[in-house]
């Protein structure tokens, strides 16, 4: 079983990437730790015959307990700095998603209705989809969407 220790034993730390302190296998000391799976997008190594990924050994290094669910605040999964890294749930972490790639609208949390011709907001509350009216203006809509994800997706509030 990994540890905080056994982390910090093995492993440097500086801007986002771990690099080995002694050489072992085929890492040399001083060298990166890890690769980019490209299909995934994530950097991963292996440690002791297991894969991770190297943004939870990383959350790991610093804080001593592994979550479940790791956000990349940034939602950029190459950002592996410690200040880019916090314990998520699955819910909270979908709050931080980006914007759909089907959304007509440009905007997150606004469709509109064709039917009355207005953009309708609706947005997450409590794992529900509240609706929190329907507007002429899009910027006004967006406005409201924003201020609602503020309120109620707090630091998990993503706007783009």
């Amino acid at each position: 079983m990994i540890t905080q220790n056994l982390l910090q034993e093995l492993f440097d730390y500086k801007d986002g990437e771990l690099s080995w302190k002694k050489s072992r296998g085929n890492a040399k000391a001083g060298q990166v730790a890890g690769h980019l799976n490209e299909k995934i997008g994530y950097y991963r190594l292996t440690l002791f015959k297991k894969v991770y990924m190297v943004h939870r050994i990383i959350f790991m290094y610093h804080k001593g307990y592994m979550p479940e669910i790791i956000d990349h605040s940034d939602n950029n999964r190459l950002n592996n700095r410690i200040e880019n890294l916090r314990q998520a749930s699955r819910s909270t972490n979908m709050l931080n998603s980006k914007l759909h790639k089907t959304n007509s609208s440009g905007v997150k949390n606004v469709h509109w209705n064709k039917t009355d011709k207005r953009w309708i907001v609706m947005v997450r509350k409590n794992k529900e989809r509240t609706y929190l009216g329907s507007y002429e203006d899009l910027e006004l809509a967006d406005l409201v969407a924003t201020e609602a994800r503020n309120l109620y997706h707090g630091q998990f509030a993503r706007h783009f």
